[in-house]
């Protein structure tokens, strides 16, 4: 998801490299993994994939829809690059299923074809380079609306999956405050963002997360020479505690508040294990934060822990959350329950 929306900031292939490459992105078992799983026989040593490699990402929403197809490049002689991928195809469409007769723009290689209201087929351009993706080249608000639109809805799209809590954690330092309606990727200006949902966002929400985690307990944020620290008034304390002598299970847990209640919330939002380093007891007022961030947008939460799914499920009575189990199936992660029957209507552009 996180390569799918790089692709609207030209970034796919930078991150791809830093996954190690497209070859490390593509499945790594043999062609006839799919028939071994209904069979349950024993592959043939030396089945190996054929036909083209590529890498396709895309989603698909009740407005409009995309998808991206990677490659290997044709030639590599004449470049030191030659292990970036090339986009090969790129569609948008209308409608929550890809086909052709609701297709609305089409890139194949380097040319570039845009359907106009009347139906007819133009091509826009025939010179794109095969790195630059037509989201952000093409994406114009009146010349392309379509483009500009899923260009902007990939860019809203939010991940948080490397907040760290340890010792030098850029959370637990005074930092230059400023406005901050969504929190850093790293969590590095939580203060700000603490006290930006004090100013302009739910501080009721805040106030109200803060005391199911820890009751009676209050945010303050200090100022110094335009350098914001958290700080947290505790029952039983004479003196608040710095964030730097906060537990890793508490930073986590504000940053977790940071994020769910940004003043300005994403059309996807993502968390990738939030409950690690969480005391068990916190994992009812996470559930309760999620649930209500879910109201506002979409919301994507990878965990492992089955209480905080419980508790997710047991309190989402008005979001009426979906839970999908996924699980390894000879080298394959597949999603329990599923049949080919019962797949998603999907279609990939052809190359």
């Amino acid at each position: 998801m996180r390569l799918l929306a790089e692709s609207a900031r030209d970034g796919a292939v930078a991150a791809l490299a830093a996954e190690g490459g497209l070859p490390s992105t593509i499945w790594a078992g043999p062609a006839a993994a799919g028939r071994e799983r209904e069979t349950r026989r024993r592959l043939p040593t030396g089945t190996l994939p054929t036909g083209p490699r590529a890498l396709r990402l895309g989603f698909a929403g009740d407005d409009l829809g995309y998808a991206v197809d990677f490659g290997h490049p044709v030639t590599v002689g004449s470049t030191m690059f030659g292990l970036d991928p090339e986009i090969k195809r790129e569609w948008v469409w209308g409608g929550p299923v890809p086909r052709p007769s609701a297709q609305l723009a089409d890139r194949h290689n380097s040319v570039v074809r845009l359907r106009g209201p009347d139906g007819q087929w133009t091509v826009v351009t025939q010179g794109l380079r095969t790195f630059d993706s037509m989201l952000t080249e093409i994406a114009d608000p009146r010349a392309a609306p379509e483009l500009f639109v899923v260009r902007e809805q990939l860019r809203s799209w939010r991940f948080y999956d490397h907040l760290r809590t340890d010792a030098g954690a850029p959370a637990r330092a005074s930092q230059i405050g400023t406005r901050t309606p969504v929190l850093a990727h790293d969590g590095s200006d939580l203060a700000a963002a603490v006290q930006t949902i004090k100013e302009i966002g739910d501080v009721e929400a805040l106030d109200a997360a803060i005391d199911l985690a820890f009751p009676g307990a209050s945010l303050q944020i200090d100022s110094l020479a335009g350098r914001f620290e958290l700080t947290m008034r505790q029952d039983g304390l004479t003196r608040p505690l710095r964030s730097a002598e906060l537990s890793d299970g508490t930073v986590r847990y504000l940053l977790w508040v940071a994020a769910l209640l940004s003043p300005r919330p994403p059309e996807l939002l993502v968390l990738n294990e939030p409950e690690t380093s969480l005391h068990s007891e916190l994992l009812e007022p996470l559930a309760a934060l999620v649930l209500a961030a879910a109201k506002r947008c979409q919301v994507v939460v990878v965990s492992h822990s089955a209480a905080l799914i419980a508790a997710i499920e047991r309190d989402g009575s008005q979001v009426a959350p979906s839970v999908i189990e996924l699980v390894k199936d000879s080298g394959q992660t597949r999603l329990v329950g599923q049949n080919r029957l019962d797949e998603p209507a999907w279609t990939w552009p052809s190359r």
